[in-house]
């Protein structure tokens, strides 16, 4: 699909800058004139995205977060979000529900919470390298809604 315009953005992984991202998201994503309830899922999914790199990736150091927004042809918001931390070591066994690195206060649903409010979620990851998330969501047109 042809790209029509995108955003890059880079934060320290802090968890002040997850709320920053959200908005960042939305801002952008509000050009492809999104209903209420599509910009809330997309702002739902960046903050689980963002929030699993804060935590996971870096969890004794405060490294690097890109995030890059697309709008592609037909409507296309794809939204990639990637780390240089620590990585996946299993992405199927992290993809399921309930599993967490993050100790008893995490719910172990960021994946799960992403794919529901999406329609499409990739992610790639290599331990010591770090973890790229990619989701995407059609915005409907006004003739669709």
């Amino acid at each position: 699909m042809k790209q029509l315009n995108y955003i890059k953005l880079e934060f320290p992984a802090r968890s002040a800058n997850e709320g920053f991202a959200r908005a960042a998201a939305a801002a952008f994503a509000a050009q492809t004139d999104p209903t209420m309830e599509e910009l809330g899922d997309i702002k739902t999914a960046v903050s689980e995205a963002v929030t699993n790199a804060i935590v996971h990736a870096y969890p004794d150091s405060v490294g690097l977060v890109q995030m890059r927004l697309r709008i592609l042809e037909g409507g296309v918001l794809e939204v990639m979000v990637r780390d240089r931390g620590r990585g996946i070591p299993d992405v199927k066994k992290a993809m399921e529900p309930m599993w967490s690195t993050g100790g008893e206060e995490r719910s172990g649903m960021g994946f799960t919470i992403m794919a529901s409010f999406m329609d499409s979620l990739r992610v790639r990851s290599a331990p010591g390298k770090g973890t790229a998330v990619t989701m995407t969501k059609r915005i409907r047109t006004k003739a669709g809604r």
